[in-house]
This record gives structure tokens, sequence and C-alpha cells, in this order.
């Protein structure tokens, strides 16, 4: 699967917070910017974060699948800045995120950078 709605995807895997597993997830994504992935916690504006965002928040060392090459990466919530830099361009490429934010409120959706660890294996 590359792309859901339109929007191209990644293959997240995380480890869960609580049992250490392996923990995959397709989200979408934006960019990437440089080497940089983002991807938003958003999960439809539900009232909590998603899971997986509270497994980066646990163990950020995560691997990623795109285009057919496994990466590690490591996770981070985007500053307040960073956010305000890429929320509007967040929001042109699928406008349903502000609808999401809004649902969301009071909760601030994050945005989340997956940064490259080490070069793609195939």
């Amino acid at each position: 699967m590359r792309r859901w709605a339109r929007l191209p995807v990644v293959l997240l895997i995380t480890t869960g917070r609580r049992s250490g597993r392996p923990r995959p997830v397709i989200v979408g994504r934006f960019g990437p910017a440089g080497n940089t992935l983002v991807v938003v916690a958003s999960d439809g504006g539900a009232p909590r974060h998603p899971g997986w965002y509270l497994n980066v928040e646990a163990h950020p060392e995560v691997e990623v699948v795109l285009d057919g090459s496994r990466r590690r990466m490591r996770a981070r919530t985007a500053t307040r800045d960073e956010k305000a830099q890429l929320w509007p361009r967040i929001a042109a490429r699928a406008p349903s995120y502000d609808r999401y934010q809004q649902r969301a409120t009071p909760r601030d959706i994050p945005v989340v950078l997956l940064e490259p660890l080490e070069e793609p294996q195939r």
C-alpha cells in the first residue's frame, strides 16, 4: 500500500510501550523534508493520542518501510515552531487534518518527525 485517500503512506513499526513487542501501523506521511519524514498523530481527531504515538514517546527508535526499503529512524515530536511551519502544508495537502484538530480540541495533535539513523536497507 503506497497511498490512502490520495495521501502517501509509510509503514511505521514502533515498540510497544508496555509489551516491548513490534507494533506496525500504516500512517499518512508528508515530505520527505530532506531525509526526514513527517507524520501526524491525529487518530481522526479522537480525544486521545493514538497508541503508536504513545509508543514513540516511550521508545523513539522506530523502523519504517517506504518504497520497499526498511529504515531505522528516530521519532520526535515537532517543536511548536516546527509545527507552526509544517501545519499549513499538511492542511493544504490534506484539509481533513484541520477538521481533526478542531474535533480533538483541547488535545493538540502532534506532528512527528522521523529522522534517519542510518542508510536504507534493501
